[in-house]
C-alpha cells in the first residue's frame, strides 16, 4: 500500500514575499525583441540624436525598463506609438520599420529627416504623419497594405514623380495630405475607392488632367490650389465646406453635359446653379447637339468604311495630315513576324487598342466636343512634336560622336541640346529601314499608344525622306548598366529600397505590354541598358515597339541575355522577354555584368554562376552587390533571389508570366504586413518568417 505523501509545511512569511516577488518581476513583460531591434536601427540611422533620450544604438528595454525612451509608448511588450514630432531630428528613418507591428500612430513630422520613405514601414498604422521633412522619392508601396490606415501626412517634402495608383484597398482613409511636394501627372484612378476621404490636401505640386475621379468621394476639405488641373470642376464638389481651387488652369467654356457651367472657374466654392429656365435651355441644346452628331457620325461611318479613307492626326500647326490606319500589334507590317498575331481589321480605330487600365490622353479637355470631332477621335491622337532634320541636326552637332548615347543594330542614339536648356534624345533609323515615310508613320503612330509610368515616352518624330528619328526625354541618370557598372567610387550607389521599386516598375512596364496591350506587344531588346532612370530613380523602359527590327537578337541583345530558345530568331516568345528582364534582375541584385571575360571561365556567364546558389542563404549574402554594404534585410534578399530564380529558368515553360512576376515582387513587399491582413497571400518562396522584406 502507498504511503500517503505529508504536505510542505508553509513558507515563512518572508520567504513567500520573496517568491512572489520574484514571480511579479517575472510577469513584467519585457519589450518584444524584434521592436527593440528596429528602434535600434532607426536610432542609428537618425545619427543617434542626443535629443532622444533612453534611445539605444543596440539593446535596451523601451516598454519594460527604468528609463524612458522618449516619445514611445507601449502596451504590454510592444511599442503601439512613436511621437517624434519637432525634435530637429535628421539622417533617415532606416530600413527596419516592417517589425514594429503593433504601432498604430507614427508621428516624425517637423524635423529634417531625407531619403526615401521607407518601404518598411510599420504595417498595421492608423496615423501617419511626416509633414515638414525633406523626404525625396514617392510615397512608398507598402502604405497602399495599410487596411486600418486613416490619416496620412507627407505634406512639405521634396516628394515627386506620378503617384503609383495604390489607394483602392485604403477603406479608413479621412485624411490625404500631399501638399507642398513635386507630384506631377493626374490624380490615380484608384482614389474613386477612398470612399470614407473628408480631406484632401494636394496643394502646391505639379499635378496635372482633370479631376473628375474626386466627383463621387465624400469631401469636405479640398485644397487644389496651385497646380496644373485643368477641365472642369465635378458639379458635386461645389458643395464642399472648403474647397480652394486657385491657381489652376480651369476651363472656361461651357461645360460637358453634367457639369455646371458655373462650377468651371470663379469663385473658390465652385459658383452657383442656374435657374430651372436655364436648365431646360442648356437640356434642349444638348439633345440638339447629340442629334447633330448622330448624323455627323453616320455619315463619317459612311465614309469610313471606302476603302480611300484615311485616318488623321493634328500637327503642331493645327493641320490634318493623313497616314495610314495601324495593322499588327503596332510595329510596321512586314512578311514575317517572331510572334504569330492576330492582326487589327483596317476598320477599326486606335483608341480601341487603349488598354482601359490606362487612362487615355485626350488632345482637348472637352470630351464631348471630341465625339464631334471624328478626324481627331477615330485616331485618339499622338499629339506629338513635328521635328525638321535642320533642327535635330543643330541640336546634336551634326550629329556628332561626342553626342553619340548608343550604337545598335538600328541606328544611333545621340543628344540633343537646346538654347532653352532643353535636352532630349533622338534615335536615329537608317534611311533604308522604312519604304518611305507611311512606313515610317505606322511605327510612329503604333509607339506614341504605349503610355505607362514606366515606359519612356515618345515626344516627337522626324519623317523627311532618308531622315527618319524618334524623340524622347532624356533622363540624367542614365540606364541601370551606367549606375550598376559605369558609375566611379564618387557615385552614390543604387539602395536597397530602390533596387526593389525598380524591378517592380520594370516589371509593371513589361506587364503592360504583355497583358493590357491587345494584341500583345512583345520587347525583344530588355537589357539594362534599356531601362532608364529618370530624376527619381524611377525605371523607364525604353526601344518598345521596336521588336521587328531585333530579329537575331543574338546580335541585338549581346552575351549574357540571350534566352536558350532562341537559337534561331523565330525562337524568341513572350517568356523571352521574362528571361532577359530576369538577366536585368540579376545584375541589380549581384552588381555584375551579364557577361564579364575578365572573371574565371566559370563566372563568366551571371546566369550560369549565380542560378545554382539563388537559393542558397549563405551563398546569397556573397552574391549580393558589395556597393548595398549589407544594408538589406537578409530574407528580402532571399525572396527576390526566389523570383529572379524562376525568370531565368532555361525551359520557357517553366518560367511565370509577367504579371505573376509583377505579383510576386509585390507580395515581396507586403510580406511587412501580417497574414491575417494578407488575406492569406503567400511569396513564391512560401515562407512562414514575416519578418524584414
Amino acid at each position: 500500500m502507498a504511503r500517503r505523501r505529508r504536505p510542505l509545511p508553509p513558507l515563512p512569511p518572508l520567504v513567500g514575499l520573496a517568491v512572489l516577488l520574484s514571480v511579479a518581476a517575472a510577469a513584467v513583460a519585457k519589450t518584444d525583441q524584434p521592436d527593440v531591434a528596429a528602434l535600434n536601427v532607426m536610432f542609428n540611422s537618425m545619427n543617434k540624436p542626443s535629443q532622444l533620450s533612453g534611445w539605444k544604438s543596440s539593446g535596451g528595454d523601451p516598454c519594460g525598463g527604468d528609463e524612458e525612451w522618449k516619445g514611445i509608448e507601449c502596451s504590454g511588450s510592444s511599442v503601439t506609438e512613436i511621437n517624434l514630432s519637432g525634435l530637429g531630428l535628421s539622417g533617415t528613418l532606416g530600413y527596419q520599420l516592417s517589425s514594429l507591428k503593433s504601432v498604430t500612430k507614427f508621428d516624425a513630422s517637423n524635423n529634417n529627416l531625407n531619403g526615401d520613405i521607407p518601404y518598411q514601414l510599420p504595417p498595421n498604422m492608423v496615423q501617419l504623419n511626416l509633414y515638414g521633412n525633406s523626404f525625396t522619392g514617392g510615397v512608398p508601396y507598402s502604405i497602399s497594405q495599410m487596411e486600418d490606415l486613416e490619416t496620412l501626412n507627407v505634406g512639405k517634402n521634396h516628394l515627386n514623380g506620378q503617384l503609383t495608383d495604390m489607394f483602392s484597398q485604403l477603406p479608413k482613409l479621412s485624411t490625404l495630405d500631399l501638399s507642398f511636394n513635386r507630384f506631377s501627372g493626374s490624380l490615380p484612378q484608384s482614389f474613386q475607392h477612398l470612399r470614407n476621404l473628408k480631406t484632401l490636401n494636394v496643394e502646391s505640386n505639379q499635378f496635372s488632367g482633370h479631376i473628375d475621379v474626386l466627383a463621387k468621394l465624400p469631401l469636405e476639405d479640398l485644397n487644389l490650389q496651385n497646380n496644373k488641373f485643368t477641365g472642369w470642376i465635378p458639379s458635386k464638389l461645389k458643395d464642399i465646406n472648403n474647397l480652394q481651387i486657385g491657381g489652376n488652369q480651369w476651363s472656361s467654356g461651357s461645360a460637358p453635359p453634367g457639369m455646371e457651367k458655373g462650377s468651371a472657374l470663379g469663385s473658390s466654392s465652385g459658383g452657383g446653379s442656374g435657374s430651372g429656365v436655364n436648365g431646360l435651355l442648356i437640356g434642349a441644346i444638348v439633345i440638339g447637339v447629340l442629334l447633330a452628331a448622330l448624323i455627323l457620325l453616320s455619315v463619317l461611318k459612311r465614309n469610313h468604311s471606302s476603302p480611300a479613307s484615311s485616318h488623321y492626326i493634328m500637327d503642331e500647326s493645327g493641320h490634318n495630315r493623313s497616314f495610314a490606319p495601324l495593322v499588327n500589334d503596332g510595329r510596321v507590317q512586314k512578311e514575317s513576324s517572331a510572334v504569330n498575331m492576330k492582326p487589327l481589321e483596317r476598320s477599326t480605330s486606335i483608341s480601341s487598342r487603349t488598354p482601359s487600365a490606362m487612362p487615355r490622353k485626350s488632345i482637348s479637355d472637352n470630351e464631348f466636343e471630341n465625339k464631334l470631332n471624328h478626324s481627331r477621335r477615330s485616331t485618339d491622337p499622338i499629339n506629338l512634336v513635328t521635328y525638321s532634320s535642320l533642327d535635330l541636326q543643330a541640336a546634336t552637332g551634326n550629329f556628332h560622336s561626342t553626342r553619340l548615347l548608343g550604337q545598335g543594330i538600328i541606328g544611333g542614339v545621340y543628344k540633343a541640346k537646346y538654347a532653352d536648356g532643353r535636352v532630349l534624345v533622338v534615335k536615329k533609323f537608317d534611311p533604308l529601314s522604312f519604304s518611305g515615310s507611311s512606313d515610317f508613320m505606322d511605327l510612329v503612330n503604333s509607339i506614341s499608344k504605349l503610355r505607362h509610368p514606366n515606359i519612356s515616352e515618345l515626344v516627337g518624330y522626324c519623317s523627311e525622306p532618308g531622315h527618319y528619328m524618334l524623340v524622347y526625354d532624356y533622363h540624367m541618370n542614365g540606364s541601370i548598366y551606367d549606375f550598376l557598372h559605369l558609375s566611379d567610387d564618387y557615385s552614390k550607389p543604387l539602395t536597397w529600397d530602390t533596387r526593389v521599386w525598380i524591378a517592380i516598375g520594370t516589371a509593371s512596364a513589361l506587364e503592360y505590354l504583355h497583358e493590357a496591350c491587345s494584341p500583345s506587344v512583345i520587347h525583344k531588346n530588355i537589357k539594362a541598358s534599356n531601362v532608364l532612370l529618370d530624376a527619381d530613380l524611377n525605371p523607364r523602359l525604353t526601344d518598345c515597339g521596336l521588336a521587328y527590327f531585333y530579329e537575331d537578337t543574338s546580335e541585338s541583345l549581346g552575351p549574357g541575355y540571350n534566352p536558350p530558345e532562341c537559337t534561331r530568331s523565330s525562337g524568341y516568345v513572350m517568356k523571352s522577354d521574362v528571361y532577359c528582364f530576369g538577366v536585368v534582375m540579376l545584375q541589380l541584385l549581384t552588381g555584375r555584368k551579364p557577361y564579364d571575360s575578365s572573371k574565371p571561365r566559370t563566372e563568366q556567364s551571371l546566369v550560369n554562376f549565380v542560378t545554382p546558389q539563388l537559393h542558397d542563404i549563405d551563398a546569397l549574402g556573397a552574391l549580393a552587390d558589395p556597393a548595398l554594404r549589407g544594408l538589406y534585410p537578409p530574407k528580402a534578399l532571399s525572396r527576390f533571389a526566389d523570383v529572379l530564380g524562376r525568370c531565368v529558368q532555361s525551359d520557357p515553360e517553366f518560367r511565370p508570366s509577367i504579371s505573376e512576376v509583377v505579383q510576386s515582387l509585390l507580395q515581396c513587399v507586403q510580406r511587412t504586413t501580417s497574414n491575417r491582413r494578407m488575406g492569406g497571400l503567400r511569396s513564391i518562396s512560401q515562407r512562414t518568417d514575416d519578418s524584414d522584406w
